[in-house]
């Protein structure tokens, strides 16, 4: 391997790898393959599109040298943004709710940008970000971009944010052998369900791809949530429309409670040496009840989108 320009040009290129000991010890039929994007240089898989989307604003002229980026985050978009923007000279503001991890908070700090914490709607608590926090953060973002003037990224709605997330499609085919059937990705902004499945829908026209969303708000699945409810899987399940879901690449939804990506984000990393987060247990958890059914006997490939270390604040690795 070659001397790198900078620590940019080790974004992506992830190992994959056969989580063959959870298979056998849950006596499964099948494969699961784990994409370890937490390997990304900010431990996680956003990464990819805070370069993509910084490079394409670059390209369509509509990021000015020097100009202050600003974006709402749940932490991860907002570390890979620190990253990208400190190493090409962009000063970055993250605006995050205060109901996330305090290590993405600190992450985010350490590359150099500065952290706006939102403060949660009155039915929230800490470590459950709700579609009501998420619209507090996007405000305060949508204001302080206006009075700096700051180009805001916009992940929702940035198309860049899926064709980042294209390439890990391709990797996970080709490190595959093209042996992928399946693949089940949790619901965030939808650009990481959008492009891998159009990835793999491209080599494998069909392959099945499973959208992940918490048990509690089964939004996509057309099942109505209790009132009130809420889970703790960060990052995701907004209980909102997004603009990059096709619903057409769907195939079926599967629900997952906070228990069990919780003890499978444990299991993960005591059985398979993992650390991964709360959204990648949720993965596998999708990924061992699709080989219990209608994927028994086949290939599921899931991402592992952040670290573990992300989470020790909270209750996750007591």
């Amino acid at each position: 391997m070659s001397i790198m320009k900078s620590v940019l040009e080790a974004i992506g290129n992830t190992p994959l790898v056969s989580l063959e000991r959870l298979v056998k010890h849950w006596n499964l039929d099948g494969r699961i393959l784990a994409k370890l994007d937490y390997l990304n240089p900010t431990a996680s898989k956003k990464d990819r599109i805070a370069l993509g989307m910084i490079r394409d604003a670059e390209r369509k002229g509509v990021l000015k040298p020097g100009q202050t980026v600003i974006e709402e985050t749940s932490g991860n978009t907002g570390n890979g943004l620190a990253l990208v923007c400190s190493v090409l000279g962009y000063p970055f503001i993250a605006v995050m709710s205060k109901g996330n991890s305090v290590e993405r908070v600190r992450v985010s700090r350490a590359l150099g940008a500065k952290v706006v914490l939102v403060e949660q709607s009155p039915n929230s608590k800490p470590g459950a970000v709700s579609s009501d926090d998420l619209n507090l953060v996007m405000n305060e973002t949508a204001r302080l971009a206006k009075e700096l003037g700051a180009f805001l990224v916009g992940q929702f709605e940035n198309s860049s944010n899926a064709t980042a997330q294209e390439i890990t499609g391709d990797e996970m085919w080709e490190q595959s052998g093209g042996t992928i059937d399946a693949i089940a990705d949790f619901v965030g902004t939808g650009g990481g369900f959008a492009g891998i499945a159009a990835s793999i829908k491209r080599h494998n026209p069909n392959a099945h791809c499973y959208l992940v969303e918490p048990e509690d708000v089964p939004y996509y699945s057309g099942k109505k949530a209790e009132e009130g409810a809420k889970h703790r899987i960060q990052g995701g399940g907004y209980a909102r429309e997004v603009p990059f879901l096709d619903r057409s690449l769907i195939t079926d939804c599967v629900g997952v409670s906070d228990n069990e990506a919780m003890d499978c984000a444990r299991i993960l990393s005591s059985m398979e040496g993992i650390l991964a987060g709360f959204s990648s247990g949720a993965h596998i958890a999708a990924a061992k009840k699709l080989l219990e059914g209608p994927e028994k006997g086949k290939t599921i490939a899931v991402v592992m989108c952040d670290s573990g270390l992300k989470y020790l604040s909270t209750d996750l690795f007591p």
